[in-house]
């Protein structure tokens, strides 16, 4: 007998919605502006966000309209109301595992047996709608909440979203987070379902951003509907809700707690093995991920990293129980302190996460997420080649991953190092196939010529970086001189530099502050491999030594050793 306990119940604080946002809120405004404005800080950098996109952006597609401005039918075949029996057994048997807070089972229905189904009966239709389906889990509002998080998705990664649909899953997203900030969720989810939430919420925010942008084909009828719905993904309802998740459940007071032993977040990857729920707590905790996503996304990298401080990424997290977590968090942690200039934080979690995924890839080669593995994992290759580039630290490199960086951008890095029109080639290209896909968040205006703005903010972007790199591409003769001289004039540098002392100054200074950054603590740090001083005119050089490993070689001859030995005795002596 199933339990008959609801998966949720509402807050007793209040039986007006609109008096769980804030009080002021004029109780007129529609439901998108209600639901967008919860009462939470923003970054006051968002309001002077028009930043800028180089690279084309495929996921943003042109929709017929039919007269009353609704989407016409993506397939004349596909019946929303015909549910498959495989499809009714489905969300029979995935309803009582949720209501039965089965984790296990309810992970490999949402991992393998959906997966399955999408693959054999909707490659290229959506699945049933949730009206047709309601019946069969007792019309459980939260289950229904549920069900649609996944039919969106899959209508994103199998086909092309109108923008009505669009529009609905932001209002679908918004009555399940409303569920989860104001109600009592009595239910379990697996993580990686809980991380799939986030992560596609912010991704639908940056398709819908990247869509709206591209207004020069927008017909009426496309135009009407984005006037009428204003308050879909906004990007502060996206920012509030996520901040939302964090402040009420609580998880960085829980992650401090943990760290002073009053607290078994991480030992049980936020699942509560007394009866409760786990859903609250895990959707704040990738909320911070999410939040330093969206930021990246806005070029507000200060701010990203600061949401993503109380994960100490140093350590085994809840974080690195998904892969597709993990991966998503060193990258944009990466990118961020790359576009921050702390290049030796960068380096040392690209990797750190390169050398993970070269390790366990062969164990994802069946997960629906393998290719977004793959393609990650290439981008961030790209970014450490140019992080090695700007900032020789290959010492921080293991040897695994080095070699792959060497055959996959050996020549490439070689030709970064020359100040010539060939090596900003090189950055642009690279910066631009690694980058994020950064958006411009403000709506358009419909009263002046509608043009194409999607690209504005990645050229923004890319504008900076490359006036970065050409800055510090003129120094790269000043470490070649100081890697080979342990103390030198002033006059002799200036000398083999062709300028004049005073000029020379200005660059050594140069080199010191490029070479130099300041960390999430606010204490300045260097990234240079080779330092230096001068005491009167002569230039004194410090180069940092290397730290000597010696475990990893002695494990690689231990193995060649034993390979050896294996060898020998399949050798029959007559």
């Amino acid at each position: 007998m199933l339990s008959q306990q609801p998966l949720y119940v509402e807050a007793q604080t209040s039986k007006n919605p609109t008096d769980l946002l804030c009080p002021s809120l004029n109780p007129n405004l529609s439901s998108h502006t209600r639901l967008a404005q919860l009462t939470l800080p923003i970054c006051p950098l968002l309001l002077c966000s028009t930043m800028a996109t180089g690279y084309d952006y495929d996921d943003a597609t042109a929709v017929n309209y039919d007269d009353q401005g609704g989407p016409q039918r993506q397939d004349l075949g596909y019946d929303p109301n015909f549910v498959p029996d495989s499809v009714k057994s489905f969300v029979v048997h995935l309803y009582r595992h949720i209501r039965e807070k089965n984790v296990y089972e309810i992970h490999q229905m949402y991992e393998t047996s959906f997966q399955t189904l999408s693959e054999r009966l909707f490659k290229e239709t959506p699945w049933p709608s949730v009206d047709a389906v309601a019946h069969y889990v007792d019309n459980d509002h939260v289950f229904c909440l549920l069900y649609r998080e996944m039919w969106f998705r899959h209508l994103y990664a199998r086909l092309s979203p109108t923008l009505k649909q669009r529009i609905d899953s932001w209002d679908n997203y918004c009555s399940l987070f409303q569920v989860v900030l104001h109600g009592v969720v009595n239910m379990q989810l697996p993580n990686q379902w809980l991380w799939d939430m986030v992560d596609e919420f912010v991704y639908q925010f940056q398709s819908f951003c990247q869509y709206r942008a591209k207004m020069k084909n927008k017909t009426e009828q496309e135009i009407a509907l984005l006037r009428q719905h204003d308050q879909a993904w906004n990007v502060y309802g996206v920012l509030n809700f996520l901040q939302a998740l964090v402040e009420k459940s609580m998880i960085i007071q829980i992650l401090e707690h943990e760290k002073q032993g009053l607290e078994q977040f991480t030992a049980t990857d936020g699942y509560d093995y007394n009866g409760g729920s786990n859903v609250l707590k895990v959707l704040g905790y990738f909320s911070m991920v999410g939040l330093l996503r969206v930021h990246c996304l806005l070029g507000d990298y200060h701010t990203g990293l600061k949401c993503l401080l109380p994960i100490d990424i140093s350590q085994q997290g809840v974080y690195t129980s998904v892969i597709g977590s993990h991966i998503t968090t060193i990258y944009h942690y990466g990118f961020a302190n790359l576009m921050l200039r702390r290049y030796v934080d960068a380096i040392r979690e690209f990797n750190k996460i390169l050398l993970y995924i070269y390790k366990t890839k062969q164990y994802h080669q069946k997960s629906p997420q393998y290719e977004q593995i793959l393609k990650k994992n290439e981008q961030m290759y790209a970014l450490l080649a140019i992080c090695l580039s700007l900032c020789p630290q290959v010492k921080l490199v293991e040897e695994t991953v080095n070699s792959q960086l060497r055959e996959k951008y050996g020549e490439k890095m070689i030709r970064m190092q020359r100040y010539d029109d060939e090596a900003f080639a090189i950055y642009d290209e690279l910066f631009s196939y690694a980058c994020p896909k950064f958006i411009t968040p403000s709506a358009p205006s419909f009263e002046e010529p509608l043009i194409n703005y999607n690209q504005d903010a990645y050229r923004l972007q890319l504008k900076l970086f490359l006036y970065e790199v050409k800055q510090q591409q003129l120094l790269s003769g000043v470490r070649t001189f100081l890697k080979v001289y342990s103390t030198i004039s002033l006059a002799k540098l200036a000398n083999y530099m062709e300028v004049d002392e005073p000029t020379l100054r200005t660059i050594l200074m140069t080199y010191k502050h490029k070479t130099h950054a300041v960390d999430s603590e606010g204490k300045i740090i260097s990234n240079a491999d080779v330092d230096f001083y001068i005491d009167d005119d002569m230039i004194h050089v410090i180069e940092s030594k290397p730290l000597k490993r010696y475990g990893d070689y002695f494990l690689r001859q231990i193995v060649k050793l034993e390979g050896v030995i294996n060898d020998m005795d399949r050798i029959k002596l007559e």
